[in-house]
């Protein structure tokens, strides 16, 4: 993981650190660098659909932090990681792009001239089967982020593009008719996840892969979070799906954005405490937090 420096020293405090060895004290006229710019292209997934729950709503948590390129007001998961930097003292330019029930080629058909700018990170999110008409098949996804990937770099060459590969669906999973019917609820996120490296590898992303599913599979594995809303959450245990058993809950978008801002800026997520405070606007208990926070960082250590 690799961290975007905050700030660099420019002018004449550049050359006085490069005349005394890089001394650790910039000089007081130093100015910071401008904000990295990031972008999130994805759909329901990204922008925190509630699908039925009650509020607080992610889908709209602090959407004047972030520019929603849609003009739809969505501040989503997008929000939670501006959030989170602005926490941890790091500057971050956050935008979005948002299609629901959308795969990445929808965003290179129709959204290519608004998101094609030149970024410093962009996050790609596709559909949640991989593709819906064949679920389990990345032959698309492997299509259409080579695609972006070589729009986006022909606007910044050194841009750092990224994957975010998504969670087991619950009603894929545990009702008939489901792709995973019959399965372990892990085994569509670690399917999800080979697709998105198969992506990463043939469009070249140093980047990788953020573990999104994977956080979520470890956080059912070690019991902080219930395999089954069906039959009912276990005392004790969260529930990360939402209503739908489809989309996430507060808690399943907050390890999601935990996952991301972890594996983005290359900041532990555990130093944001459990008692910060866009946890606490979410609903989500301190502990919980905590161990949420917990889970990311373990996953993000596990996919090093």
């Amino acid at each position: 993981m690799r961290l975007l420096s905050p700030s660099r020293p420019c002018g004449a405090a550049l050359f006085a650190m490069l005349a005394l060895g890089c001394s650790s004290s910039p000089e007081p006229d130093s100015v910071p660098s401008p904000p990295s710019k990031i972008l999130f292209v994805g759909n329901s997934f990204i922008y925190g659909d509630p699908a039925g729950a009650p509020e607080p709503l992610v889908k709209f948590f602090r959407p004047g932090t972030v520019t929603d390129l849609n003009g739809e007001g969505i501040g989503g998961v997008p929000a939670l990681f501006k959030a989170m930097t602005v926490q941890a003292g790091l500057h971050y330019d956050v935008s979005l792009e948002t299609i629901p029930g959308a795969g990445l080629n929808a965003h290179y058909d129709k959204k290519l001239a608004v998101i094609a700018k030149p970024y410093d990170v962009v996050l790609l999110q596709s559909y949640s089967t991989l593709d819906s008409a064949k679920p389990g098949n990345p032959a698309t996804l492997v299509k259409y982020t080579g695609l972006l990937a070589q729009a986006f770099r022909a606007q910044n060459p050194t841009v750092d593009i990224r994957l975010v590969s998504t969670w087991s669906r619950a009603d894929q999973t545990w009702k008939p008719g489901g792709a995973w019917y019959g399965k372990p609820i892990e085994r569509m996120a670690l399917d999800v996840r080979q697709g998105y490296d198969t992506a990463a590898a043939a469009s070249k992303l140093a980047g990788g892969v953020i573990p999104v599913g994977e956080a979520w599979n470890r956080a059912i594995a070690g019991g902080l979070a219930d395999p089954n809303p069906y039959d009912g959450i276990s005392e004790g245990q969260v529930n990360l799906w939402a209503p739908d058993a489809y989309h996430g809950s507060a808690h399943g978008y907050y390890l999601e954005a935990l996952t991301i801002f972890g594996h983005v800026t290359g900041r532990d997520p555990r130093t944001l405490g459990a008692e910060e405070p866009i946890a606490r606007e979410l609903g989500i208990e301190a502990e919980t937090a905590g161990a949420l926070q917990r889970i990311a960082a373990e996953q993000l250590a596990a996919s090093n």
